[in-house]
């Protein structure tokens, strides 16, 4: 069975570790770039990402977490972890943080506003539901969540929501010798894959809708399948078929 490592430098590490529990899979805490090599796929969770940045240039993860992304293995960022995955952030805090990047979006920091304007909404997810089964929506809950503003032509959509009507005007610049300009759009960007990686501005460990961690997986079932293929050893049937029913919930989610 494959092994997931979730990056447990800050942040909603412990409930990304418990929704893989609860569906039978094995993950372990990663905090030094040696143990990213035991590893076969990783989630970056949510959390403060200035506080995670600095955390890990302390304990000098980024040169390990570029060479991880860049070798294929999936990665999976939710909130913070869609930032760190950025090619490009535009709201930070002054001076910036330092980026892993790969997946080529540019991301709006803080684009829903303070911790007090966090929410929680029903998103549509038609190909969550085509993949993992289930109804076409899924809980997305917003925690002074980030929003992707631009993607890239190989970047996939995979669900985006309406913009707040009480949500701050915010001035958007682009870089130095461009003008700034004010989000206009009715809708934002909150879920996206590019080959390897998967990203969500939102917490999906924070429910008890499995489908987002069952489909990541999947991502890692297919990137086996593709390193195999040379020896015709075909993807097996999911890892979850056999495994005990009704394992009780070990952290609080909402349902």
């Amino acid at each position: 069975m494959a092994v997931v490592g979730v990056l447990a430098l800050q942040g909603s590490y412990n409930e990304h570790m418990a929704a893989l529990r609860r569906i039978g899979v094995r993950g372990v805490e990663v905090r030094k770039p040696e143990q990213l090599l035991g590893v076969d796929s990783l989630i970056i969770p949510g959390g403060e990402s200035t506080t995670m940045a600095k955390l890990a240039n302390y304990h000098n993860l980024f040169p390990a977490l570029r060479e991880f992304v860049g070798g294929g293995k999936p990665v999976w960022g939710t909130c913070a972890g869609l930032i760190f995955l950025a090619n490009k952030a535009v709201g930070q805090k002054t001076g910036g943080q330092e980026l892993v990047g790969g997946l080529d979006c540019t991301v709006h920091r803080n684009f829903f506003g303070s911790q007090l304007q966090s929410f929680e909404t029903e998103l549509s997810v038609p190909k969550l539901s085509e993949k993992e089964g289930g109804n076409n929506t899924c809980r997305g809950v917003f925690i002074r969540a980030p929003a992707i503003l631009e993607v890239g032509p190989d970047v996939e959509i995979l669900a985006d929501c309406p913009v707040p009507a009480d949500r701050p005007s915010i001035t958007i610049s682009f870089g130095e010798g461009t003008e700034e300009e004010v989000y206009s759009k009715d809708r934002v960007i909150v879920a996206v894959r590019q080959g390897n990686i998967l990203a969500t501005a939102f917490h999906p460990e924070l429910t008890s809708d499995s489908r987002w961690h069952r489909f990541f997986l999947d991502m890692d079932k297919e990137s086996q399948a593709k390193a195999f293929s040379a020896l015709s050893i075909s993807s097996s049937s999911r890892d979850t078929e056999n495994l005990p029913k009704n394992k009780p919930l070990d952290l609080p989610i909402f349902e």
